[in-house]
């Protein structure tokens, strides 16, 4: 069993296809927020229950004390474990169309042309290991589009209540899945027409001179380590965000924040 924790998350997980069992009120709640909640819980037939601060912090032993009704902003809910998409799923996601062949697939890779309303984006976290970067990062994938998001399935930070609730609810609406070998995943994904791209602080390019109008999986590495030397070898492109400061780079989820805002910018521009 896993809890979603905190009042916008545990709402967005209501308002998802996730498979909610039960949600957990700390008793005096009150606010629009709380409101929705008990609506969103009705409609779909899911009970809700109001328990004092001794009974409500049993369902969460991960917040000591009173920081258990304060962290998990007096909601909780109990889902199933998060239940992870496939690999082909995400690609299908991504291609809503039959890619196009012949000249038509090369037409569409460099202009992406025919393959919807916005070409194929894709997120690969290569062994983050914070949960409140990973949560942090899925917020801004699901606000910039992102058509899914694929974890290392080792050394990395899986989907926990502390993931879902940074990322204010984004991870009930994102189709996410674990690899266990990044380097052949990048290989299919380069067989489905997508360009990799990857985030390095080394033999790269200023990340605004890169075309981003293309189906594009966007690659974002550790928090200490960046993504590994076979992982950049892979990529057709590899990007940095220049520095004016004396620390040499931004916090993970900061920068891929800024690398995923401009692939919108360009791609609505």
């Amino acid at each position: 069993m896993n809890i979603v924790i905190g009042r916008k998350p545990v709402l967005e997980a209501l308002n998802s296809d996730e498979e909610i069992e039960q949600v957990y009120i700390l008793f005096g709640q009150q606010g629009g927020i709380i409101n929705a909640i008990r609506v969103a819980a009705k409609k779909r037939g899911i009970k809700c229950s109001e328990f004092p601060l001794e009974r409500f912090k049993t369902y969460s032993p991960d917040l000591p004390g009173r920081q258990a009704g304060k962290n998990a902003q007096g909601v909780i809910a109990l889902k199933k474990d998060f239940k992870f998409s496939s690999l082909d799923e995400i690609i299908q996601t991504a291609h809503p169309q039959p890619l196009p062949q012949g000249k038509g697939l090369q037409k569409a890779l460099y202009f992406g042309e025919g393959l919807g309303e916005a070409p194929p984006l894709i997120l690969i976290l290569d062994e983050i290991q914070d949960p409140h970067n990973v949560g942090a990062i899925l917020r801004s994938a699901e606000c910039s589009g992102v058509n899914g998001v694929i974890l290392t399935k080792h050394n990395s930070a899986s989907i926990t209540s502390t993931v879902t609730k940074t990322s204010a609810g984004a991870t009930e609406h994102l189709k996410i899945c674990q690899v266990n070998n990044l380097s052949q995943t990048i290989d299919e994904l380069k067989e489905k027409g997508l360009w990799i791209v990857g985030s390095s602080l080394e033999n790269a390019k200023n990340y605004t001179e890169v075309d981003y109008k293309i189906p594009i999986a966007l690659i974002v590495g550790n928090e200490e380590k960046g993504i590994r030397k076979l992982t950049a070898s892979k990529c057709d492109f590899l990007v940095k965000i220049p520095m004016s400061g004396k620390i040499q780079s931004l916090n993970v989820s900061v920068a891929t924040g800024i690398l995923l805002f401009e692939i919108l910018r360009q791609r609505r521009g």
